[in-house]
């Protein structure tokens, strides 16, 4: 299905797909060198916030829907995981 895709979308999919890649890795590199707590998580979640960018893009490529639902679902988990880990950062627990 790559196939029919015009050249210039085929082009733009591949360079967004290769960019979100890139700053993936800057971004685990903010997660293993800290210095601090909220670092790593705004490093988690730009990783999180890429892997669904990845996704999406990928869904588009190939034509396959189910990768959207996959990063819908990617999408919610990280946004879930990232209000857990800032209300342990701030108020220590995170259930009341």
């Amino acid at each position: 299905m790559a196939s029919e895709l015009p050249p210039l979308l085929q082009a733009a999919l591949t360079a967004g797909i290769l960019l979100s890649a890139g700053v993936t890795l800057f971004a685990s590199y903010r997660v293993i060198r800290g210095p601090t707590t909220p670092d790593r998580v705004v490093g988690l979640d730009t990783i999180g916030t890429n892997v669904v960018a990845i996704a999406v893009l990928f869904a588009i490529e190939t034509g396959r829907g189910l990768f959207v639902d996959v990063a819908l679902v990617l999408a919610i988990i990280g946004f879930i995981s990232t209000i857990a880990v800032a209300r342990y950062v701030t108020e220590g627990d995170i259930i009341e």
